[in-house]
């Protein structure tokens, strides 16, 4: 934000009063206010007195401090921190408020400044020669949607061109302001697209009555459909599956077993081939017993599917049993750091990262009480406290020695020279 001062001397007037109406609108502002806090009334008060002179006025600022008894440099810094106070002299006519964030500035802003420039000064917070109209850059003015705009006193004019701005400003300076619709200046409808509207174009969705017909409706068809599902035809069930008759079946010597013990079988063989069977019966061996297995397979696969390869037993593992927690270390343990009695002056642990209120409980029943007591720790003994913590390394990540050294040494200054941040 930038340094607001207020105006020069040669401008300020030498005093300052309410007018009638609004000094009976200040008692009603701060009667709002419980007792003792009617300081609070500063703000609308230096709006009353902007509006009545057109701008917040060094002796505007001191009658309304003595008035709600508080120190005047109370309401200076009040006055110079909000920017809806103008400092300095403004337009008596108009002093417009350009819109410069990004919505507005993508819009052409930059050319409705330049607009002001020509007509009424080169800078911000500066009259025109006549003293009519001043101008200055704002942040956003809440109208967005309908980029870019301008403020006019309580006024926001939206959609404009610089060709339309120009024939505003030429208005007001002609003491014609009041004759401008403020608003979309080009003839949109609030914060419609510019296109016209293209969802919601009917209120009849969201009326009380459109919602309460449908829920007549919606009650009516619930209470129909029991009637609905005993009217409807209720379908035949489906025909039970018929097990295949036996002659369909091959014809085979082997005896009837149950599905799943199924085993091939040798099938009855035609008349010719029996005979030629009988012939060569006695050459049969165990080669042709070897000749007829693979097509004794072949059946068995068809029958029962391709065998499974069965997996040796060391390809199933037993689950891993989880590691034992490592107990904690014992208090008696010799790399136990030495503990004290509590001293008078107790350092704050929690100033080392990693150590919150729980954690300095903790140490202070070791009797660790300093940051010197820390600073001393050799590896052994950060270890036995990282163990009794269950820190897991924190203690050497977070380099609780480097830290308390610091401390110990300087304090929070000497920690920040060191790290280059405050103790967290």
């Amino acid at each position: 934000m930038s340094v607001r001062r207020l105006a020069e001397a040669s401008v300020q007037p030498a005093s300052f009063a309410f007018n009638r109406a609004n000094a009976a609108a200040a008692k009603q502002w701060i009667k709002k206010y419980p007792k003792g806090r009617e300081q609070s009334a500063i703000i609308p008060l230096l709006m009353l007195a902007q509006e009545q002179e057109g701008w917040v006025t060094k002796a505007a600022i001191e009658t309304i401090s003595d008035m709600l008894g508080m120190p005047r440099i109370r309401g200076l810094e009040v006055a110079t921190f909000y920017t809806q106070y103008q400092l300095n002299p403004v337009g008596t006519r108009a002093h417009i408020q350009v819109c410069g964030t990004t919505p507005c500035m993508l819009r052409g802003s930059e050319a409705l400044m330049d607009v002001c420039r020509s007509k009424i000064h080169h800078d911000q917070f500066h009259t025109n020669d006549k003293g009519t109209l001043s101008w200055e850059e704002v942040e956003c003015l809440g109208a967005c949607v309908n980029a870019p705009m301008v403020m006019i006193f309580k006024d926001t004019f939206e959609d404009l061109t610089p060709e339309r701005l120009a024939e505003i400003i030429d208005l007001y300076d002609a003491g014609k302001g009041a004759s401008v619709a403020p608003g979309p200046q080009n003839g949109r409808t609030g914060s419609e697209p510019a296109s016209g509207l293209t969802t919601l174009k009917s209120e009849k969705a969201i009326l009380k009555s459109t919602r309460d017909r449908e829920a007549r409706e919606a009650a009516k068809a619930a209470k129909a459909a029991p009637d609905a599902i005993i009217a409807a035809p209720v379908p035949a069930p489906a025909a039970a599956p018929v097990a295949p008759s036996n002659a369909s079946k091959p014809k085979t010597d082997a005896p009837e077993t149950s599905p799943a013990l199924k085993t091939p079988s040798k099938t009855k063989v035609a008349p010719a081939a029996e005979k030629a069977a009988s012939v060569s019966a006695p050459l049969h061996s165990a080669a042709n017993a070897n000749q007829a297995a693979p097509e004794v397979e072949k059946v068995s696969k068809q029958r029962n599917g391709p065998k499974t390869k069965a997996e040796p037993a060391a390809a199933f593992k037993a689950p891993e049993a989880k590691a034992a927690k490592p107990a904690k270390p014992s208090l008696e343990d010799k790399n136990r750091p030495a503990g004290i009695d509590r001293p008078a002056a107790v350092d704050d642990l929690k100033l080392i990262s990693g150590v919150g209120p729980k954690i300095e409980g903790v140490l202070h029943t070791l009797g660790i009480f300093t940051f010197a007591q820390v600073a001393s720790w050799k590896k052994a003994e950060r270890e036995w406290v990282d163990g009794y913590l269950s820190f897991h390394g924190r203690i050497e990540r977070d380099d609780w020695v480097k830290q308390a050294k610091a401390l110990a040494k300087g304090g929070v200054a000497e920690y920040i020279r060191v790290f280059g941040k405050k103790p967290v």
